[in-house]
């Protein structure tokens, strides 16, 4: 059995979703872009928008975090047509983690190829500094570790494989494009890569934590970004996600620093229209190799 129709996450729900947003707008998305805390602005910047909100999309989960607008806007950016989140769902919110994976599915059948993903994330590496902008290459699922896994129930075909591979979930291509565009813009100096981790939320870490989690290979920490990492590749989407580090994690029982969230919108203002750049110059690049887009 998949699952129940009225949990708004089968196949045909999505089906209907997607069916439901392409009769109210001519834009075919290429490009599908998930906007972190404070970094909606993103989809501000597309041409001839249409913008939906959340709670008038039919089977549709409802953002309800503070610096998340909870609209889904269509149209065009720098001449390739996309499909923008402005706002997403986390585990912290209540929602069942196929809910908040859901939109992903309704990209692949609307037809995009290319997800970006975008976060707000907690500085593990001591060498990174507020404001820097992470290529992610890799990251660590702690939810999966036990068991809270988007993909965890009866697997449906039409979406993609029983057990797909993670091993190339970051397309390395758009990585080293990222790099190149980056470099081209003169964003060097604050571009990094590394390890995304992910935890469930919504507290923020501990000391111990950011310890544990440094020592086992992750740069930088989060509350999202995995889990749709995960479901857009069962899909079959390429994907390159970014984090912005919002805040550096507290390392030290003798540091007065507090993580909080409005440092994290603080931080996404202040780089919000250089981050915008770099992703909208990335997106224009695809539509010179068809494989991207």
């Amino acid at each position: 059995m998949f699952p129940e129709s009225s949990t708004g996450y089968s196949y045909e729900d999505c089906q209907s979703t997607a069916d439901w947003l392409l009769s109210q707008t001519a834009v075919q998305p290429l490009v599908g872009i998930v906007c972190g805390s404070g970094m909606g602005g993103l989809a501000d910047g597309l041409k001839d928008p249409v913008a939906f909100n959340y709670k008038d999309i039919p089977n549709f989960p409802q953002s309800t975090v503070h610096g998340h607008a909870g609209r889904l806007v269509f149209g065009t950016l720098k001449g390739i047509p996309c499909v923008c989140m402005q706002g997403r769902f986390h585990l912290y919110e209540g929602y069942a983690i196929q809910k908040i994976t859901m939109p992903m599915r309704i990209f692949k059948i609307l037809g995009v190829k290319t997800v970006i993903l975008t976060n707000a994330a907690g500085g593990l590496n001591q060498d990174f500094k507020v404001g820097d902008i992470m290529i992610i290459k890799d990251h660590l699922n702690m939810p999966g570790f036990a068991g809270n896994n988007p993909l965890t129930g009866p697997n449906d075909e039409r979406f993609g494989l029983r057990f797909p591979c993670m091993s190339d979930a970051y397309d390395r291509e758009l990585q080293q494009l990222a790099l190149d565009v980056g470099s081209e813009l003169g964003f060097s100096d604050f571009l990094r890569e590394g390890v995304y981790c992910v935890l469930g939320g919504p507290s923020f870490e501990t000391i111990a934590e950011c310890r544990m989690l440094n020592k086992l290979g992750a740069d930088a920490v989060g509350m999202s970004t995995v889990h749709e990492v995960i479901v857009a590749r069962h899909c079959g989407m390429r994907v390159f996600a970014l984090s912005l580090i919002t805040n550096k994690s507290v390392m030290d029982y003798d540091s007065e620093e507090k993580a909080n969230h409005e440092e994290v919108l603080q931080t996404g203002k202040h780089r919000a229209e250089q981050l915008e750049r770099l992703v909208s110059t990335i997106v224009a690049r695809l539509e010179h190799n068809n494989n991207y887009a």
